[in-house]
């Protein structure tokens, strides 16, 4: 297998990840993390696309708040 292929499984977990922090208080940093993180694993191959998850995940952190305030 290369890359991520989307199971239903893996959907499952995604949908997850994005809608637990809704449902455990909608702290609008929280979710803007999970969609960053979740957007800037699309990109990169190994260490880079570990650095995109990291960045997509603080970027997302950064807007939520700035939305939130």
């Amino acid at each position: 297998m290369s890359g991520f292929e989307k199971t239903p499984l893996k959907r499952l977990v995604i949908a997850v990840m994005v809608l637990a922090p809704l449902a455990l208080g909608a702290c609008a940093e929280t979710v803007g993390a999970g969609a960053g993180a979740y957007a800037g694993n699309q990109f990169g191959k190994g260490d880079g696309k570990t650095a995109a998850t990291v960045g997509g995940a603080v970027g997302g952190a950064a807007i939520g708040h700035a939305i939130a305030n």
